[in-house]
């Protein structure tokens, strides 16, 4: 059997509108995030494996990823991976996918899910923290799903947030470089995303306006958080599912060990807001923040991969 080997131009071609229509199809057909398999956590040598099955009655798939924390400073990516996509009735395998370049694409579309359900069409003012690939991954789902007036760009090194701004600007967007803490930037936010790999809260929450709406992608850890509890106890607090949620999301998870937060709070999971079930989001029912946290499940890889998979394939004659 020849396996076809989908690569990052592949998985680039599907585009961010395509990945998040993938997404919310998933969820509006029924898919129900609380019931999805974990995800499996080995520590090696290197850093750390993440182990990620998916299943629906069409598809079967796993992710297996690498994160090596080490790998930047030798110049080489912190998430490697492959993704094995099976055809679900018989397990044969489809395909077998970039698993970073998997990564890239979906984790900026479940954010861009959940800002298309949650914005208006037009966003004054975003302020991004990161410079890593997933800063420019939401930068294009972004710009893909809303019209953005300017962008702020945040980060710790600073030629890095040069390249980020310039990327912006060659876009056609109006950006420029923001301070480390951004305090000023996002107290005139409309979006905050945070793509960042910090274990401690980027910005004061207490600044954030109330209507404005922060995701956070960046950790997956009980122990990492990269909003405070300020915001966290202030707003209207979305998940991709509350089981993955309180199993990994340091940024609840150390507000609710603070006693200033527990599970009773979150206001529903990406399916509640995909399907309804928070009513009227767009139209900011929420007199307060809104707070998207994203951990990364496996059914986001297996709809992305799906999807790559049909959209890579000849269209019948």
């Amino acid at each position: 059997m020849n396996l076809p080997l989908l690569g990052a131009e592949d998985i680039e071609a599907l585009g961010p509108t395509g990945a998040v229509d993938a997404l919310e199809a998933a969820l509006s057909g029924g898919l129900d995030p609380e019931i999805c398999p974990a995800r499996h956590h080995v520590t090696v040598p290197g850093g750390e494996l993440l182990i990620m099955p998916a299943t629906t009655q069409h598809v079967t798939g796993v992710k297996i990823a690498g994160v090596a924390p080490g790998n930047p400073a030798r110049d080489l990516p912190r998430i490697t991976g492959s993704y094995l996509l099976l055809d679900g009735p018989t397990l044969l395998p489809l395909a077998l996918l970039d698993g970073a370049a998997l990564t890239t694409l979906r984790t900026p579309a479940v954010s861009a899910l959940a800002i298309r359900h949650l914005t208006g069409p037009v966003l004054r003012h975003l302020v991004l923290f990161g410079t890593g690939p997933q800063a420019y991954g939401h930068l294009a789902v972004v710009l893909a799903e809303r019209h953005v007036e300017r962008v702020t760009v945040i980060g710790r090194t600073p030629h890095r947030v040069a390249a980020l701004v310039e990327h912006a600007r060659q876009l056609g967007v109006n950006a420029r470089a923001g301070e480390e803490h951004g305090a000023g930037e996002v107290a005139t936010a409309d979006l905050v995303l945070c793509c960042t790999t910090s274990a401690t809260p980027l910005f004061d929450g207490t600044l954030v306006p109330d209507g404005a709406t922060v995701v956070a992608v960046g950790s997956h850890t009980p122990d990492a958080r990269e909003v405070d509890t300020a915001l966290v106890a202030r707003s209207a607090v979305i998940v991709e599912s509350r089981v993955a949620a309180l199993s990994e999301a340091g940024d609840l998870l150390i507000p609710m060990a603070e006693r200033a937060f527990s599970a009773e709070d979150i206001t529903g999971n990406l399916a509640d807001l995909v399907t309804g079930r928070i009513p009227d989001a767009k139209a900011a029912p929420f007199e307060r923040p809104r707070f998207f946290k994203s951990v990364g499940m496996g059914w986001e890889d297996l709809a992305v991969a799906a999807a790559v998979h049909r959209n890579s394939r000849p269209a019948p004659r």
